[in-house]
């Protein structure tokens, strides 16, 4: 039972997650059909990768466009972090899982 547990939060709730976020977002990242994957990978990776972001750039001294283009980096920095979060959170859920299972 115990094996069941960790493959459904460690491997099944992120990829479910990765999933509806690319279904949701799809018109961001396909505006003319072709897939732009570098802005997958920031879009998916975002949720992934903000809580796990140990340094902000906080925008001080700046006028209103330095600070979003600031806030704009801090996401896409947050994004890359995710994607990278994402796969070794499965792959660390697929290795938790097995041994779970021996």
């Amino acid at each position: 039972m115990g094996a069941i547990k960790v493959f459904l939060k460690e491997v099944v709730l992120p990829i479910t997650l990765a999933f509806c976020l690319a279904s949701f977002l799809k018109p961001i990242y396909m505006p003319d059909g072709v897939c732009d994957y570098f802005l997958m990978w920031i879009c998916v990776g975002l949720p992934f990768g903000i809580r796990r972001m140990c340094l902000w750039l906080i925008p001080s001294g700046y006028g209103i466009s330095g600070s979003v283009g600031i806030f704009a980096l801090n996401l896409i920095i947050g994004g890359l972090i995710g994607g990278l979060a994402f796969f070794i959170g499965l792959l660390l859920g697929v290795i938790h899982t097995i041994r779970e299972i021996i």
